[in-house]
């Protein structure tokens, strides 16, 4: 299972950089939640930390290349209402996050489930059962 990468502009222009002379604060790159992926003779599980968040931030799909699709947004309405003001920059939690990630062929795409559970997020990706192939090196007796 291979994370896919996308590049994507940040959406704070450099003016505002230029405004609060914060470039010397390199940001953190910590905006994606850190995952784990564990495979076994039978299942692929992937862990997503996800502390502070709930299963109704999350949308999990497969997309139509069929990979598999994390999305989670985040609203923090009650949080904004004890500031006065606006954010220009904000950091402090995870608000808006996708991570895509390439299946294996042997996994059962039928049968993929998720749960939420002490703030991990647990995808579970059965693979599919190996049917076992008829013998190669047989010998076929002539009649």
């Amino acid at each position: 299972m291979v994370p896919v990468r996308r590049n994507e502009q940040s959406w704070l222009p450099d003016i505002f950089n230029d405004f609060f002379d914060n470039r010397w604060m390199e940001r953190a790159n910590c905006t994606a939640p850190a995952i784990n992926v564990i495979e076994n003779e039978k299942e692929y599980d992937v862990e997503l930390a996800a502390p502070g968040l709930t299963k109704e931030d999350f949308n999990i799909q497969l997309d139509a290349e069929g990979n598999l699709v994390i999305n989670m947004e985040k609203k923090n309405d009650k949080e904004e209402k004890k500031h006065h003001g606006r954010f220009l920059r904000r950091e402090f939690s995870y608000e808006k996050f996708q991570q895509t990630l390439m299946l294996p062929e042997d996994a059962d795409i039928e049968k993929i489930g998720a749960s939420m559970e002490h703030g991990v997020l647990n995808v579970h990706i059965p693979k599919i059962e190996k049917v076992a192939k008829p013998e190669i090196n047989k010998q076929i007796e002539i009649r």
